[in-house]
């Protein structure tokens, strides 16, 4: 695990935010085990007690659960990584938006804009399938 981390957010959601995206993405899978609390410090040359705050907040918003004896697991409920995956666009979503209109862009031409990237992908998808 490799995270460069920016000195203007706190480190334990930077923690966060790369293991939900881990897990949207499919590297980390319902049910798998996450690394300790020690390792996870150890790989990240950062504070256990910052790897256990991120924990603690994963656990709360019921990403990951603790099994007595064995360690911390992945949520094996799909509806919450789906939640997860929904929030993560959501703010992707907004942050494109929310540029899209500082650079004096309408609704309409965000739209405009949106839909013929998509459409560019789907082609450039069709070409590379034939």
């Amino acid at each position: 695990m490799s995270i460069e981390f920016d000195n203007n957010l706190p480190i334990y959601l930077q923690i966060m935010d790369y293991i939900k995206r881990e897990i949207v993405t499919g590297k980390l899978k319902a049910g798998d085990k996450i690394p300790s609390v020690r390792e996870l410090a150890v790989e990240l040359q950062i504070n256990p007690n910052t790897v256990q705050r991120t924990f603690q907040e994963l656990e709360r918003e019921a990403i990951v659960e603790t099994r007595r004896g064995l360690g911390r697991y992945v949520t094996s409920e799909e509806s919450k990584i789906m939640r997860i995956k929904k929030e993560m666009a959501g703010d992707l979503l907004e942050r494109f938006i929310h540029g899209m209109q500082e650079l004096g862009f309408s609704s309409e031409d965000i739209a405009a804009i949106v839909t013929e990237a998509v459409q560019g992908e789907a082609s450039e998808l069709q070409r590379s399938n034939d």
